[in-house]
């Protein structure tokens, strides 16, 4: 398994993997009563093919299965995503979204809370395809994730919601640590931090 920088290649997989991060409900909701999980999946695929947008495949890491094929990197099926951003470009960066949003589902999300802000490096999405959990797949993801974020200077940070115990214990495992509390999308979230090493 090697965790690469992900290229266009890789959209349909990443846009797939964000939205069973996001969950099915989540989706669903984002996406309205007249559209469907298939509609919403194929404005997720158009924002993963974007540039500037929260979900650009330039804000991804991918865990390729490479033993699959015998060590060809190009034609390696996607285990795994991770995505995410520098926290002071999140207004700029979502603006494709709601772009799309309204263009695409006819839902107007001008008004969405902010998850991030400057000072971090925020992880957006994690997700790794049911066949290949177990393997530590997530785990490698987030290290790669940290030592970027700590490349650039900033601590990595997340939001993990607080009926997800596991989700948390994965990221306490790694060094992230608890901040503080917040509010996402009506949900009660715990803040982490994956502090930069002392000089």
């Amino acid at each position: 398994m090697i965790i690469t920088t992900a290229t266009t290649a890789h959209a349909a997989d990443i846009a797939q993997l964000i939205m069973m991060a996001m969950t099915d409900d989540c989706c669903q909701f984002l996406a309205g009563k007249d559209h469907t999980l298939d509609d919403f999946y194929q404005m997720m695929v158009k924002l993963v093919l974007m540039d500037d947008s929260q979900y650009s495949w330039r804000n991804a890491f991918v865990a390729l299965d490479d033993e699959a094929t015998n060590g060809d990197i190009d034609h390696a099926p996607v285990a795994g995503v991770i995505v995410g951003y520098d926290g002071k470009d999140l207004r700029r960066l979502r603006r494709r979204f709601q772009e799309e949003a309204l263009c695409c589902l006819g839902m107007d999300y001008s008004n969405m809370d902010d998850e991030t802000q400057e000072g971090e490096f925020y992880l957006d999405s994690l997700a790794v395809y049911s066949e290949y959990r177990k393997r530590g797949i997530a785990s490698k993801l987030l290290q790669r994730f940290v030592d970027y974020a700590a490349e650039l200077g900033l601590p990595a940070a997340l939001l993990v919601d607080k009926n997800n115990p596991n989700a948390e214990r994965l990221y306490t495992s790694l060094g992230f640590v608890y901040k503080n509390d917040a509010m996402w999308g009506g949900h009660e979230m715990r803040h982490l931090v994956h502090e930069l090493p002392k000089q």
